[in-house]
């Protein structure tokens, strides 16, 4: 058995191989082959499918016998207690379109725990990355959430949910408010990156809800390595397959306090 370094090291290597294949395809990429998935204007194209078939083979050899999780469909039981949680390309409407960012984003899970993340953001190739009991790397190089310790001093992204539901409108409104009570609010359409921004220390916090386990198991993973918090819109700990995600350094609270003013009213 290799051990987590080792695994970390490897997987390093596939996500950069990945990012290069996804980066080459960017530069030629035929519009005409966009899918669309189940509800609007939830988009995957070939590159998104390939990556994942390159991903899924590169980490079965990286680490026999783990299972997978992945946004193409590939769900493959583990045997040995490990689960990858992959996605070959968040932020494919943004890839679509030429507009950065987008990512490569790998999680490891180990008997339901998060013990490995990286997130490779392609177009500026940055590999956000760490593994249990290591700090979080962007290229080589140790980073740590912001010292921000006031909301108002803060600046926070979000997303918008392909499947609104009836929820929308509760998330305007916390974004209307915070619009109001700090520096800014930023849509960058990947969530994977939006973590890893937070985790370096670029953005103070992160929320979003309708979110799968793919979009954000790596990149949590690196904001709470990184020294922030994560968690549910209850303050609990079901983010990764609850479907809502406030993640921050230490303004959590503060913005936790005014997402559930409004998801709870």
């Amino acid at each position: 058995m290799k051990s987590l370094e080792q695994v970390y090291r490897s997987t390093e290597q596939l996500a950069a191989e990945v990012a290069q294949f996804i980066k080459k395809e960017s530069q030629n990429f035929d519009t005409g082959r966009i899918e669309e998935k189940t509800g609007w204007n939830n988009l995957v194209s070939y590159v998104d499918k390939e990556s994942e078939k390159k991903l899924v083979g590169g980490l079965t050899k990286i680490l026999p016998g783990a299972g997978f999780l992945g946004e193409e469909g590939t769900d493959i039981p583990s045997t040995n207690g490990y689960t990858w949680i992959i996605d070959p390309l968040d932020g494919t409407t943004n890839f679509t379109h030429g507009f950065p960012p987008f990512a490569v984003s790998i999680g490891l899970n180990y008997n339901e725990e998060t013990v490995l993340g990286i997130v490779h953001e392609v177009m500026a190739n940055e590999c956000f990355g760490s593994f249990q009991d290591a700090p979080v790397w962007c290229n080589n190089k140790e980073v740590h959430v912001a010292a921000t310790t006031s909301l108002g001093r803060s600046l926070i992204a979000t997303g918008f949910p392909y499947d609104t539901g009836d929820r929308m409108d509760a998330h305007l409104s916390s974004i209307r408010d915070l619009l109001k009570q700090t520096h800014g609010v930023r849509r960058l359409g990947s969530a994977a990156t939006d973590l890893a921004y937070v985790a370096c220390g670029r953005l103070d916090g992160f929320f979003e809800y309708n979110l799968s386990p793919w979009d954000v198991a790596a990149g949590a993973f690196l904001v709470r390595q990184a020294g922030g918090k994560v968690t549910d819109f209850d303050g609990g700990s079901n983010f990764l397959f609850g479907r809502q995600l406030c993640a921050a350094n230490a303004v959590h609270n503060q913005l936790l306090s005014v997402v559930r003013q409004n998801w709870f009213q």
